[in-house]
């Protein structure tokens, strides 16, 4: 689907690391631009209270059952979709954020660099930390996120301390109190975990296994809590963010008529309209999906989010020109996004015109230019390369594409072609001799 965009990433950059052989765990990845906005929402008054910049740290959902959140590098936070589906309010998730950028803020990453060289597959875990962090820019891919983690390497690597924990959650509490959030959260969290310590390891949520959790540690969050509770202030703002990531993420994960049933009929609020809109494109019924769609834009007009899903529903609806319209007007309200960028050019691609193969070239190279590890944009951008006459920048992004998703046989074999279509030393062969010389060191 164009608005969730499940990703998959192998790191182009084994360069820099080892060759490896380890089983590989799938994981994927879920891209949608109103819920990545929305939890950015959520956790800018809190980065900056950490100090980091909000244009760096990026928080991205893992389309998983289990609850769980980790942090692999100082920019990137993953948080499992069914731990967001599993929080009540906004303040609940903000203390998972809270938390795991406090395991940035305060250097526990530092550890589990030493780590790395201590636990078996210590090379893995490198290709690990470039895969992940690559995925702040992939896109849409059949298959998962190869992460290549050995089980006990991976244990090492994703587990904090109990000193950690405390720590972080001291400092998350802190940035809550200082955006003026309810602290209150991070104990509702904890609470929601308490109990599985006396569970098997095979029967508790991974977040317990990474982030340990004791009477201690509980008794210590309550205490601060209390503390800071004086420092709370109403935030309706970050009620509606939250209701919004967490309403589409359950629309499009949870069976339509489910979705359906819990939305009140005389309930025409912009969120049970978009919920709605995206129960119905699921079930499929295009046209109610399209009418439903359309009230909301009207609702909205200037919410580019909202013109993008109005575009992804066309699209998928087979309403090509209509779908150029509504991502087009996506696109004028928010140029920056990559993500509604690479879906306008996606439309402009399937009405195949000369014009609006020219333009999807256009637009698709300013979407590549923002996020250059996208599988399901590269895939477009070979495409209008190849309509352009362009067949040596189609065969290079083609070879891209399949080093990103771990095909790299068949990445070498584009890439050798197309350093055949491109003059030797331009910026395209250069390009592709990094791909060949990753495919050579993953042989090796």
């Amino acid at each position: 689907m164009a608005g969730i965009r499940i990703m998959a990433i192998v790191a182009l950059l084994v360069t820099l690391f080892a060759p490896v052989t380890v089983l590989a765990k799938s994981v994927t990845i879920l891209r949608d631009p109103d819920i990545e906005h929305a939890i950015g929402e959520l956790a800018r008054p809190m980065i900056n209270a950490a100090g980091l910049s909000p244009a760096r740290v990026k928080v991205f959902v893992v389309h998983d059952s289990a609850l769980n959140a980790f942090v692999v590098d100082a920019d990137h936070i993953f948080l499992h979709s069914g731990l967001i589906l599993k929080m009540q309010d906004a303040s609940e998730l903000q203390a998972v954020i809270g938390h795991e950028l406090a395991h940035i803020a305060n250097g526990h990453l530092a550890r589990r660099a030493l780590n790395l060289r201590s636990a078996k597959g210590a090379a893995a875990m490198g290709l690990v930390l470039s895969a992940i962090a690559a995925a702040s820019g992939a896109g849409e891919a059949a298959g998962g996120l190869a992460l290549g983690i050995a089980s006990s390497a991976g244990r090492v690597f994703l587990s904090h301390t109990r000193a950690e924990e405390a720590s972080a959650d001291q400092s998350g509490m802190r940035f809550m109190a200082q955006a003026g959030i309810d602290p209150q959260g991070m104990v509702e969290v904890l609470e929601i975990f308490r109990g599985q310590e006396v569970l098997s390891a095979s029967r508790r949520d991974p977040y317990l296994l990474s982030h340990p959790l004791n009477r201690d540690r509980l008794r210590s969050v309550k205490a601060m809590a209390a503390t800071l509770e004086d420092r709370t202030r109403a935030r309706p703002e970050d009620d509606y963010w939250f209701a919004r990531a967490r309403g589409k993420l359950e629309a499009f994960i949870r069976a339509p008529q489910s979705v359906e049933r819990r939305i009140a009929r005389s309930d025409n609020s912009d969120l049970a309209r978009m919920r709605r809109a995206i129960a119905l494109h699921r079930r499929p019924k295009p046209d109610d999906a399209i009418a439903e769609i359309a009230a909301l834009v009207a609702m909205k007009p200037n919410d580019p989010f909202y013109a993008e899903l109005q575009g992804q529903i066309l699209l998928e609806s087979r309403r090509f020109d209509a779908a150029i319209g509504a991502y087009g007007r996506a696109a004028r309200l928010a140029p920056k996004n990559a993500l509604i960028l690479a879906g306008y050019g996606r439309a402009l691609l399937a009405v195949d015109t000369n014009s609006g193969n020219k333009q999807a070239l256009d637009v698709l190279r300013r979407a590549y230019q923002r996020d250059p590890l996208s599988p399901r944009l590269l895939r477009d951008l070979g495409m209008a390369y190849a309509r352009a006459g362009q067949p040596g920048m189609a065969s290079l992004v083609t070879a891209e594409r399949y080093a990103l998703i771990g095909r790299l046989r068949d990445a070498a074999t584009h890439a050798k072609r197309a350093q055949g279509l491109l003059g030797r030393g331009s910026a395209g062969w250069n390009r592709a001799e990094d791909i060949l010389h990753a495919a050579r060191q993953v042989a090796d």
